[in-house]
């Protein structure tokens, strides 16, 4: 998988934005009316005529554009973990009426998870041929 990203700072504008400003200044008389500068990612694949996903993000400006693409594409990991956590492991399997029997149940799907994790990035352990 393979793109076109833009990185550049922007100053969202907005309610929300406002009044984030104006309390992490103290108030409306220690703000000085200028919104922070955020940075902003859009990617551009090379067959479309305009960007077509965006983020914004907190991180400095200085960011190298690699790390800020990983930030902003690792929700594909997210879900494929989630997927991998119901489907393949039996998170959603649980049939149990109790607190205690839930939490066990989900702490052995996440030992489970760590498990096959770390076999999966150990450079030992070798693919079968």
């Amino acid at each position: 998988m393979t793109s076109r990203f833009i990185v550049m700072e922007v100053r969202p504008a907005g309610v929300a934005a406002t009044k984030a400003a104006r309390e992490g200044a103290g108030g409306r008389a220690g703000w000085d009316g200028v919104l922070p500068a955020e940075t902003l990612i859009a990617q551009w694949p090379p067959h479309q005529d305009e960007p077509t996903d965006y983020w914004l993000t907190s991180f400095p400006s200085g960011t190298a554009l690699r790390h800020l693409v990983r930030m902003a594409k690792i929700r594909w990991r997210i879900e494929h973990d989630y997927r991998e956590l119901k489907h393949g492991l039996g998170l959603d399997h649980f049939e149990g009426r109790t607190w205690r029997g839930w939490h066990h149940h989900v702490a052995l799907v996440a030992a489970a998870h760590a498990f096959l994790t770390l076999r999966r990035l150990d450079p030992k352990v070798q693919a079968p041929a």
